[in-house]
């Protein structure tokens, strides 16, 4: 009973801290709760949630082939998301936020490209696996006297601890939102776009740099 607490337990603290770090995908999440509502942004973190499922799962896994791969490529891979965040980033410094406060806008079929894009995001920075490996081996998630059902636990809860994190977030920044008008939507979104696009280019001359 006890070892099923505690990996419940890491496993909601591994979710979180997986999440927490405001990263690209952090600000992409809060400019969605600002611009398109709550729920845009709630898709947006569960797709994250996904790819730090995936990571945590192929860690869980041993899967040295996906560590390998990625040690071997991962100039490569930086670039490429680097460069994914850069386009988004001109995109976002470009877009009217007050389109966005339309209720066309919010159609459901949208949430899913929310859903993919917090994924696609999350997903291009492979790297978040060694962070991974590293709370598993802190906090001893794969302790070889588990057994399967403690596992499922495990997993089950990380995944939990990353979407009650972007429920925590969208549901603090949308109490705000009511205070803030057009106007300042628009300056966090340049605000916000000139910081992706920062992030992306310091990953993108030091992926180059490597490679050279």
């Amino acid at each position: 009973m006890e070892s099923l607490l505690y990996i419940l337990f890491t496993g909601l603290l591994i979710g979180i801290l997986v999440s927490a770090p405001m990263g690209p995908v952090g600000m992409l999440v809060i400019q969605r709760t600002l611009n398109k509502g709550r729920m845009a942004a709630l898709f947006t973190g569960m797709g994250a949630s996904l790819s730090d499922l995936i990571y945590c799962l192929l860690t869980g896994l041993g899967l040295s082939f996906v560590t390998d791969f990625i040690t071997s490529n991962q100039n490569i891979l930086q670039i490429i998301g680097s460069g994914v965040l850069i386009a988004y980033g001109f995109y976002l410094f470009r877009c009217n936020p007050s389109r966005s406060l339309s209720p066309s806008t919010v159609a459901a079929n949208t949430y899913w490209r929310d859903f993919a894009t917090g994924f696609l995001f999350t997903f291009s920075n492979p790297l978040i696996l060694f962070f991974i490996i590293g709370l598993f081996a802190r906090f001893n998630f794969m302790d070889t006297h588990y057994r399967y059902y403690h596992y499922i636990i495990g997993y089950i809860s990380i995944t939990l601890g990353a979407i009650g994190w972007w429920f925590l977030i969208t549901f603090i920044i949308d109490k705000l939102r009511k205070h803030i008008n057009v106007r300042s939507m628009w300056i966090i979104n340049r605000v916000i776009a000139v910081l992706l696009i920062l992030i992306a280019l310091i990953g993108l001359i030091t992926g180059i740099k490597k490679i050279i």
